[in-house]
Parts: C-alpha cells; structure tokens; sequence
C-alpha cells in the first residue's frame, strides 16, 4: 500500500514538472530559435496525438449512457430481458453503404432487400443524449428506393426460446426517429419444429417510445418445440427517408392468470 501511495505521488510530480515545461515552451514559441522550435514542435505532435486517442477514448465511455448498460424499463414480473449487442456497444465494423441484401451488422441483426441498385446505408450510431438508456442506436439511410420490401431482421437468443410458453407476452420497445413518416411493423417468428409462426403489430409511431406486446395465447406455437426466434421489422415506403432506432429491447412474462 506504502509502495503504491509513493508510486501515485512520483507520478503526479514527473506529471506536474512535464506540465511545467510545455507552459514554458507555449509561452517562450515567439522568440524560440527555430531549430529548437523545431524540435519542439515535433515532440508536441506527438505527444497531442496520444493525448488526442486518451481523450477520445474517454469521452467515449464516459458518455451517458455507459457502454453496456443493460439498463431499461421492464415488467416487473418478466422471467428474461434483453438488449441486442448491436444497442450496447461498439461493433469492430460500424456500418456499410450501398449495402447487399443479407448483410449483417454484428452477430444479431441483418438487413433485407429487393432493390436492383442498392441506395442504402446501415450504420450504428452513438446515442448521447442524456434521456437514452441504450449506449448505441442504429441508422438506416435510404435514398432512391427501387424495391418492394425492405426489413430488419434481429436474432433472438436461445434464452428467449428456452421455457416459451402460450401463456407468455412477448414486449419489444423501441425509440423510433425519422425524417418523414412511415410505416413499420413488427412480424414476430417463432419456430416450431418444422412449421414457422408469425404475428404482426404495426408500431405506434406516433409516440416517443414505442412498445408492441405480442400475445402467444393466440398462436398456434407447440410449446415443446420451440427452436428459434427472430424479429422482422418491416419498412413500408421508406423511399428519400433517414430512420434511427435509438434503442430496442425485448421482454418476456406471463400472462396474469384469470
């Protein structure tokens, strides 16, 4: 403890001197020989461009909200909750333009299409406003659209299909921000065995946070089948449009009993 205290305390004063000595040399730059001046210079881009990393890097995960929050409002009595990686932290690739049907951005979420000339871009964005929970959103551009469907598709991970039941709700919430009005809907597929489920909610847009339920009482699932699970979020006329989905989260419980 001694050894760390002593090893704090030399290290503020090499800081404390190194501080010293390029206030002197900012303050003295106009009558400097320019050699010296020189060599200065040279030393201080150097240092400024790891200074510039330390700060960037800082600011970024110093930001609200925090890198990997798992943060979010849910039912209190729901038995699984989740974020998608793409809304909790940074991907090693951030996004695509002009981007080929099928493409995925990270491990959970992939972009489908039918246009001939792809005027798209995907991209995962910083969220920094202080009313976010999700430390990242995702960004779809849209130019010329010569398509008939476009859509997001998100994995479920295999806990969401573990223990699924008729008897459960299923919530997504999402933050919805476009440039011009549209359509989106939501198509839930849940897997069975050899046959596919689907149910559709169109997502209420007109409010600032969106959240759709679907309720598996009216499905026709085989509980003791249930493999997989993948969301469909469904773009309608998003021709010359710029949408952000600043958060997406899923939840699951069940349904009060009667």
């Amino acid at each position: 403890m001694a050894f760390m205290k002593s090893n704090f305390a030399w290290q503020r004063a090499v800081y404390r001197m190194s501080l010293r000595r390029w206030r002197r040399a900012a303050l003295r730059a106009k009558t400097t020989k320019l050699e010296a001046l020189r060599r200065e210079r040279a030393e201080a881009r150097k240092l400024k461009l790891q200074l510039d990393r330390l700060i960037h890097t800082a600011d970024e995960r110093l930001a609200l909200p925090m890198i990997g929050s798992q943060a979010f409002d849910k039912p209190f009595d729901s038995d699984w909750a989740w974020r998608p990686e793409l809304w909790r932290g940074p991907l090693p690739n951030p996004g695509f333009s002009s981007v080929e049907t099928k493409s995925m951005l990270g491990h959970e979420v992939t972009l489908f299409h039918d246009c001939r000339h792809s005027e798209l871009t995907l991209r995962q964005v910083r969220n920094r406003r202080e009313a976010d929970l999700a430390p990242y959103g995702l960004r779809l551009d849209v130019f010329k659209f010569d398509g008939s469907f476009l859509s997001v598709v998100v994995d479920l991970p295999e806990e969401a299909a573990r223990g699924l039941l008729r008897k459960h709700l299923l919530r997504i919430h999402t933050i919805v921000e476009c440039e011009k009005p549209l359509e989106i809907f939501a198509r839930l597929n849940i897997e069975h065995g050899p046959n596919t489920e689907q149910i559709v909610r169109e997502l209420p847009l007109n409010q600032p946070d969106v959240v759709v339920e679907f309720d598996l009482a009216y499905s026709k699932i085989n509980e003791k089948r249930v493999e997989r699970i993948w969301l469909d979020l469904i773009f309608e006329g998003p021709d010359m449009n710029q949408v952000t989905l600043r958060d997406l989260t899923f939840s699951r419980r069940p349904r009060a009993e009667l």
